[in-house]
């Protein structure tokens, strides 16, 4: 009985993660799906509905279409606005990485009682919205604004510099907003590693640079592909910071795809956007994480 009852209950907390995903992701992404393949009406909702009647699905069935799936491939408005949202999450990502490593190195090293003072400051910002930390940085990089001011008084420039409204502007807001989900994943894996190895390695005559490269940075590896994960995916589709700080003629894939919904109230050619969008960033991971799997198993 004991037997059957922990098999039970395994089978129950096996599932239950199988059962969150499958509502909260496959239900949406089949809802989505079934969107991009249907066509653009004049009526509420604006899309020809499919599959709402159990006796007529397989009419729906052959009136779905890949027409919006070529409409995007045709306009190269989208294949841009995916070419600039893959470079400038990637550039962010490793301006974030650049910044986000030195600092959970030094949070990792710190004495024990300083790490959940250091901990509370990285996520401290979490604690405003989001929006109004958005359009703090309005007020510091605008032309009259706290940057440009300061760099007048110490005479380190003559005229105010043009950063709002540039990409410039969007970099500097995705590495502020995502700078945490750098830090955490970084400085979990090096809280975690074992400092003698660094003692054997210098008693052999290893020298810091060395056994920094050579031991403590691919022991960080996994919180590092962590970090760059959760600083990448969300860079792409990012609507908000490219709105408030590159300006209207900033061509990111969030914000076309925010205009053909709300805008255009094209909903089939928006879903598509969103689905192509989540084959672009879901089909990377999976083969990196089959690829890693393999490693593991050697």
């Amino acid at each position: 009985m004991t037997v059957v009852r922990s098999g039970g209950f395994r089978r129950i907390a096996i599932g239950l993660p199988y059962l969150w995903l499958a509502v909260l992701f496959l239900v949406p992404f089949l809802i989505v799906l079934k969107l991009s393949l249907s066509q653009i009406a004049t009526a509420i909702p604006p899309y020809t509905p499919t599959f709402d009647d159990p006796a007529t699905w397989w009419d729906s069935l052959r009136q779905l279409t890949f027409e919006n799936y070529a409409w995007i491939a045709d306009d190269p408005l989208y294949l841009n606005s995916y070419l600039i949202s893959l470079r400038i999450a990637f550039f962010s990502t490793v301006f974030t990485f650049m910044i986000g490593y030195p600092l959970a190195y030094a949070m990792a090293r710190a004495p024990e009682g300083w790490k959940p003072f250091l901990l509370m400051l990285v996520i401290l910002p979490f604690w405003t919205s989001f929006l109004i930390r958005v359009y703090a940085w309005i007020g510091i990089l605008k032309p009259e604004g706290l940057l440009n001011q300061f760099l007048l008084f110490l005479c380190v420039i003559d005229q105010p510099l043009v950063i709002t409204n540039t990409e410039t502007a969007i970099f500097i807001g995705i590495v502020y907003s995502y700078l945490p989900f750098m830090v955490m994943p970084i400085f979990a894996s090096l809280d975690r590693m074992d400092p003698r190895l660094l003692e054997a390695a210098s008693d052999l005559g290893s020298p810091p640079l060395k056994s920094f490269w050579s031991i403590t940075f691919p022991l960080s590896l996994p919180g590092v592909v962590a970090g760059c994960f959760l600083v990448f995916i969300p860079a792409v589709g990012e609507f908000v910071i490219p709105d408030l700080l590159g300006g209207s003629s900033t061509l990111m894939i969030g914000k076309t795809l925010w205009m053909e919904f709300f805008n255009n109230r094209d909903w089939p050619v928006s879903s598509a956007v969103a689905i192509i969008l989540l084959l672009i960033l879901v089909v990377p991971i999976v083969v990196f994480q089959r690829i890693q799997d393999r490693e593991a198993a050697k």
